[in-house]
């Protein structure tokens, strides 16, 4: 009610001003005033019938456009007939803004996906010039090993990318069976290998017979990430992998690093985030966490972490499948 009479409150005002000035041309030649009152309250009555009728169309082309404003995406084609001249202009003024924004955005993801195959071709054509300095590097393992160190981060890195690339359209992308933990986490232990030996860390794990409905290569992402974490921020002592006792379903990467300051803890899933440690060793990127997050969400799973300076860090990947995410 108080916006409608927002708009009216201008024709009021006229129509009052208009009754005033035939009350004192009415008194000024003397006519009685019985004749303008009534006169007056007779025109008030069509003009109360006329606005009572305005009203209610005003609430219903409220509701029409306030069901179109809440709707996503946009629903122009329930928008109100134009009353007059202004408003026919203003419909047209958002369509064709609306016609603008579609274009932009159909440009922006053209351009994205475009930017995207490029870099998945680029990161798929570098990896073999790197696969290839690796096994010349190989052929003197010892006098090379710190030069080997420093390829197999580039591939870290490299993969990381692809990664991210990937993690833009999951679903395409994803293949869901029932398969075996143990052999999902070998794989990355395998992987490793080179630096646990490097560092001198050892590794406690006991192979599970556990089978988990997941995406093995997308879940072999995430424990990888975990176990190039541990091993980054890790000096001394090792790495202990194991389920967990106390909850159900849920792997556990333990590692006795340097451990992560509890104003660091909420934010160590955000995009680029390094945290102290990560700006101290200088060689984090704050996506590995980021990526490891949207993985497991999109796999349905949960991971969590519990950390403390100087006590190392543990890793929760909660591994069970209630409300299976649909793509």
């Amino acid at each position: 009610m108080k916006e409608y009479f927002k708009t009216i409150w201008k024709t009021a005002v006229l129509f009052l001003v208009f009754c005033v000035i035939m009350g004192v041309v009415f008194w000024l030649y003397g006519y009685p005033a019985e004749p303008v009152i009534y006169g007056a309250l007779l025109c008030m009555i069509p003009a109360g019938v006329f606005l009572t009728c305005r009203y209610y169309i005003f609430r219903k082309r409220r509701k029409i456009l306030e069901c179109v404003r809440k709707a996503a995406p946009l629903e122009l084609e329930r928008l109100p007939e134009a009353e007059n001249i202004h408003e026919r202009y203003l419909t047209d003024i958002i369509w064709k803004l609306n016609r603008e924004r579609m274009e932009t955005e159909e440009t922006r993801g053209r351009v994205y996906q475009e930017m995207t195959d490029y870099y998945t071709m680029w990161v798929h054509q570098i990896k073999n010039p790197i696969a290839a300095l690796r096994l010349l590097l190989a052929e003197d393992h010892e006098k090379n090993k710190a030069a080997l160190g420093e390829v197999f981060r580039v591939e870290e890195y490299v993969d990381m990318v692809l990664g991210y690339l990937r993690t833009e359209d999951m679903s395409a992308d994803m293949k869901f069976s029932e398969c075996s933990l143990d052999s999902i986490i070998r794989e990355q232990i395998h992987k490793y290998a080179s630096v646990f030996i490097g560092k001198k860390l050892a590794l406690s794990y006991v192979g599970t017979e556990k089978r988990i409905l997941t995406d093995p290569k997308w879940l072999g992402f995430v424990i990888g990430q975990c176990l190039s974490n541990a091993l980054k921020y890790t000096k001394t002592g090792g790495i202990h992998i194991y389920l967990s006792e106390s909850r159900p379903d849920t792997l556990v990467i333990e590692d006795t690093g340097t451990g992560i300051r509890q104003e660091d803890l909420p934010r160590v899933f955000e995009r680029g985030f390094t945290g102290y440690n990560g700006r101290e060793e200088s060689r984090s990127t704050g996506i590995g966490l980021y990526l490891s997050r949207k993985i497991m969400k999109k796999l349905n799973h949960q991971i969590a972490i519990e950390s403390s300076p100087g006590a190392g860090t543990k890793v929760y990947l909660s591994l069970g499948r209630k409300n299976a995410e649909l793509f």
